[in-house]
């Protein structure tokens, strides 16, 4: 069942009600207290970055003068690190200069040699980039098969007793999001917590950044439903940000300055995230048999949602994405990434060590660090304590973009990060591998742009240079064969390694069986190849954006609207169309054979509309589904949580608007008692907020407050008392009850 299709949203209107209107939250119990426990201040002071270049020279001035840090005893998992990683760079190094001895052999001599270097060097950084991906899954197919004996090990710790002191806070940081899917998961998960009996060690805090006011009444709502439905069987908290500062890594810092003290670890989960009470105990058992970890990273399984493109994504990830995961596991052991959620994380050395300070300068590379996790893993690192990815650890879940144009709206942030980080590889102290993530990140966007330029400059020179492959004397050069050959493997093999494990494994029932499990493979195969393109061209505009600061309006459709419209389709993809029509006809009319080098990147782009409306419609998705294509095991057999969390979506009431925080008495006392004890009423601000609730009369004045002004009065307890007390006292709104 698709969650972001069954969650029955808000069909209430912003305005207040009328006096007839019957609330559904009438009937319901009082309101539910202050809703976060009492502040224990705690300080987390970010560090000034050095700067690139000042950390480059300060780098190079200590190699030179013999200064370095410490370095202490080698634990056997950091030996057999270092080696397995000289084995990688040796591997991808001969790979690229074979193939790039091979390509220089049929490539001719223009006139401008330049234009001929320019060539091998792009192929040579790309085919090495290419044969990384590759050898990273080949290790990941061995490690599938034959385990890893310097993994961090979930089995080791499952019979561990769970230590009474080991208090755990479990935080969702929210932004505008869908309110019945995010609470639907969070109380399948406390549920599931309970019944594993883990729920007197943790507390779970949601911690909204929402800027919408009926979003945050019916956040408000929700989460008081939520604490009362657990009842005993946990701690629920809500927190609010007026000011939203640093987006996602701020709001955590604030909830660690404010109650970090209280807690031994803290679990970060996404919006989207839904994890099993024993994957949660897990990870505590985890981090207390390893008191050197500071954070330890599971891999979320993407589920949940039917389109074709989600589809295909969930079946690539569980198939070829484990590969990949598994082998970047063998590749870093304890030097590994952190994707910021579905993780934990130590908070004492977090909290001394992670703050994130903005980076200096004007533009898209400068300001507050969008993609933090990287920087904070690569910290906690420099502080001493080890990074693990537990590759296998079951019941952690997450979604992923419903159609094409939601994940390019998603690229489009990770890109403009990635590329920031990558100012922090001179950075003292971190890491080598740390370091290498931060270029890698930067260079998985970077290399849109330089696929691009490696096709156009093969289509110019064909065209310009009298480069003509395919109308040799003899054909296609032998080794010109050889190389879209092993290109073509290397890019392929992940896919097909990923098959043979499932078959291996003998799981490919929980697919469909093997007939329908290798006919996905190839489904999702053809779609990737498709959409391949696309993301090519989309990464290249966001890389220019970021480096230049140039404007680029890519939004993406409603979170809650999964078929993309041809009008939307037609507006997003309509320019890069016609550009590549142009070069198309340029090729056919100067040099036919040189369309052929241009095909595999322009017909995708030529039918990109149809291809992003056709993969974002739910009722493909469920005919593909009833054919038993593109299925995964969480499908086959969906875990308790999911289909809990599923149902609890299904089944969500409608939300309350902002007008219901005033006229619907639970809710009124739910907002109210939710703010504590804080006393609005005087100075500034509350002469303020008397002005204005002394101007609203009835329904049209209300109507005519802004999203701020309305925020406002969800945030102050007597400016909300008063504007209620105000609205009743007129004749017009003699419906109004008052709390209790």
């Amino acid at each position: 069942m698709d969650l972001h299709h069954s969650a029955r949203l808000s069909q209430g209107h912003d305005g207040v009600g009328s006096p007839t209107q019957v609330s559904p939250l009438t009937p319901r119990v009082p309101g539910v207290g202050p809703s976060a426990p009492p502040i224990r201040r705690a300080s987390m002071v970010a560090t000034p970055w050095r700067g690139f270049w000042r950390g480059l020279f300060e780098g190079l001035a200590g190699v030179f003068a013999g200064r370095g840090p410490a370095v202490a005893e080698r634990q056997p998992w950091e030996v057999a690190a270092s080696r397995r990683r000289l084995v990688l760079l040796v591997l991808v190094a001969l790979s690229a200069v074979g193939a790039t001895a091979m390509l220089t052999q049929v490539l001719p001599v223009y006139e401008v040699a330049i234009l001929r270097w320019g060539q091998i060097a792009l192929f040579s950084l790309l085919f090495a980039w290419v044969a990384a991906g590759f050898f990273t899954a080949l290790m990941g197919f061995w490690v599938q098969l034959r385990g890893d004996p310097h993994a961090l090990r979930y089995q080791d710790v499952l019979h561990n007793p769970l230590s009474s002191d080991a208090r755990t806070a479990i935080i969702m940081p929210i932004c505008n999001e869908q309110v019945a899917t995010v609470f639907a998961g969070l109380r399948a998960t406390c549920e599931s917590l309970a019944a594993a009996g883990g729920s007197r060690l943790f507390d779970l805090y949601v911690l909204s950044d929402t800027s919408d006011p009926t979003l945050r009444a019916a956040e408000l709502a929700a989460w008081a439903e939520l604490r009362t439905t657990l009842g005993g069987c946990g701690r629920v908290y809500y927190r609010w940000r007026q000011h939203r500062t640093k987006r996602k890594s701020g709001n955590v810092a604030d909830f660690c300055r404010r109650w970090g003290k209280d807690y031994r670890y803290m679990v970060v989960l996404d919006a989207d995230s839904v994890m099993t009470g024993d994957a949660l105990i897990t990870m505590v058992k985890l981090m207390e048999a390893h008191p050197t970890a500071g954070i330890i990273q599971t891999a979320p399984q993407a589920c949940g949602l039917t389109t074709i493109h989600a589809r295909a994504q969930q079946f690539a990830g569980r198939v070829a994405g484990r590969l990949f995961t598994a082998g970047m596991q063998f590749w870093q052991l304890g030097e590994s990434h952190y994707w910021g959620h579905n993780a934990i994380i130590r908070v004492e050395p977090f909290m001394k060590h992670c703050a994130l300070a903005p980076l200096a300068g004007r533009g898209g590379l400068s300001g507050d660090i969008l993609s933090h996790d990287f920087v904070e893993a690569a910290l906690m690192r420099r502080a001493g304590y080890h990074v693990w990815l537990v590759h296998d650890l079951p019941g952690s879940y997450e979604q992923q973009p419903p159609n094409l144009l939601e994940e390019l709206a998603r690229d489009r942030r990770w890109c403009q990060g990635n590329l920031q980080n990558a100012r922090l590889l001179t950075e003292p102290g971190l890491h080598g591998v740390h370091r290498a993530m931060l270029l890698t990140g930067a260079f998985a966007y970077l290399s849109a742009p330089l696929w691009l330029g490696f096709v156009l400059l093969g289509g110019a020179l064909w065209l310009f240079g009298g480069y003509a492959i395919f109308n040799t004397a003899r054909g296609v050069p032998l080794e010109m064969l050889g190389l879209w050959l092993a290109t073509g493997a290397m890019l392929s093999m992940p896919r097909i390694l990923g098959v043979a494990t499932i078959v291996m494994k003998k799981e490919q029932h929980l697919y469909g069986g093997t007939s329908a499990l290798v006919r996905s493979g190839m489904l999702e195969g053809l779609l990737s190849v498709l959409q391949a393109p696309v993301r090519m061209v989309a990464h290249t505009m966001f890389v220019v954006v970021a480096l230049t600061g140039l404007k680029l309006n890519w939004k993406s459709p409603p979170r809650e609207a999964l078929d993309i419209g041809w009008g939307v389709a037609v507006q997003r993809f309509l320019p890069i169309m016609a550009v590549v029509l142009v070069l198309v006809a340029v090729a056919l009319a100067v040099e036919p054979g040189a369309a052929l080098w241009l095909a595999p990147v322009a017909l995708p782009l030529l039918f990109a509309v149809p291809l992003t409306v056709a993969t974002s419609r739910a009722d493909i998705g469920e005919r593909v589904k009833a054919r038993h294509l593109l299925v995964t095991p969480e499908e086959s057999w969906s875990p308790t949580v999911l289909r809990q969390a599923w149902a609890y979506a299904n089944d969500a009431e409608p939300l309350p608007s902002w007008s219901d925080a005033v006229t619907d008495p639970w809710l009124f006392d739910v907002v109210r008692s939710a703010m504590g004890h804080r006393n609005t009423t005087w100075g500034v601000r509350g002469k303020a907020r008397r002005r204005l609730v002394r101007g609203l009369m009835g329904p049209q004045d209300t109507e005519r407050l802004s999203n701020e002004e309305r925020m406002h009065l969800l945030s102050e307890p007597q400016s909300i008392v008063r504007l209620r007390d105000q609205l009743a006292a007129n004749s017009q709104w003699g419906g109004i009850g008052h709390a209790a």
